[in-house]
């Protein structure tokens, strides 16, 4: 399999998407990893995994309405995964494992079937101490956007995910590109007040424009520099509430079509002022667990 990712947007041809079969138990409260997954832990508003099936399989039928070929994960008892966008990322012909939580790792063996096609040499695990999910990063041309924490609290912080030295990292890897880093705002409490990932706060989306939650950046400066990339007139802000229901983790498929959530209406209608077919999809259920379409998807091959 060649692989081939250059940016967000182009025609997609090739893609993993996680499954919701036998996700297992409700997780306790100390093992959640996340603040809005332990908001529904204590509030008794976790999803089913009857409801978390039907919203993923939803998502396969519009992959397979738009000829893209859909790849799945073997199905694991009792293990969820849902969201393969943690578990590795491309980068023009290389994959990239992420250095994930510990008692994820199965969740890449999961997959070695996709793994076995790709050539050895395309296939890079990074040192051990460099911490990294794909939510974090987006090529972007010329560019590597990179979500990371810079505080040195950053072990503090279950939901600080990219670390300095995998930034560092990746520009060793790719030092034709620029890989600019963004300091993300963590709690380990207030799901309102977490970017979990760089695609909870920012995502590219069209020809030039993109989705924006200023808060989601510590730094004003960085907040800027994505702005300017753009310019603001093609920038849709969204609000600290649509940042929790997740409006930046929609997915494309190209530069003229995504998948979104139903539920997010001021989003929808922009994008197809914009030009954009919005194919919407119910994942009311799967954003319990603080991730969405981005999320649930790793793009393998694009134009």
């Amino acid at each position: 399999m060649k692989l081939h990712i250059s940016n967000e947007t182009s025609r997609l041809k090739t893609v993993v998407l996680g499954v919701a079969n036998s996700i297992g138990d409700q997780p306790k409260l100390e093992d959640a990893y996340d603040p809005k997954s332990i908001k529904h832990i204590k509030e008794g508003t976790y999803p089913e995994e009857e409801d978390m099936i039907k919203e993923i399989e939803s998502v396969a039928d519009i992959f397979k309405k738009h000829h893209v070929e859909v790849l799945r994960p073997v199905i694991l008892k009792d293990y969820n995964q849902i969201f393969s966008r943690d578990i590795g990322f491309v980068i023009e012909d290389k994959f990239i494992f992420a250095n994930i939580l510990p008692d994820r790792e199965k969740e890449i063996k999961a997959i070695e079937h996709v793994l076995d096609k790709i050539d050895a040499d395309k296939k890079i695990r990074l040192p051990e101490h460099c911490h990294i999910e794909g939510g974090d990063v987006m090529p972007h041309g010329d560019y590597i956007l990179v979500g990371t924490y810079r505080g040195k609290d950053y072990s503090d912080y279950i939901t600080a995910r990219t670390n300095v030295e995998a930034v560092e990292e990746l520009q060793k890897l790719f030092p034709g590109k620029q890989v600019k880093s963004f300091n993300l705002r963590k709690s380990n409490t207030d799901p309102k007040a977490n970017a979990l990932h760089l695609d909870c706060c920012f995502q590219p989306v069209g020809s030039k424009y993109a989705i924006i939650h200023k808060n989601g950046f510590l730094e004003e400066e960085e907040y800027q520099w994505l702005i300017n990339l753009y310019g603001k007139e093609n920038v849709f802000e969204i609000t600290a509430q649509e940042m929790y229901d997740m409006n930046s983790n929609i997915f494309s498929i190209s530069e003229t079509v995504v998948i979104s959530d139903g539920y997010f209406t001021r989003l929808n209608e922009w994008l197809r002022s914009k030009g954009i077919l919005v194919e919407t999809v119910n994942y009311r259920e799967i954003a319990k667990q603080e991730g969405l379409l981005r999320c649930s998807t790793l793009p393998l091959i694009r134009e």
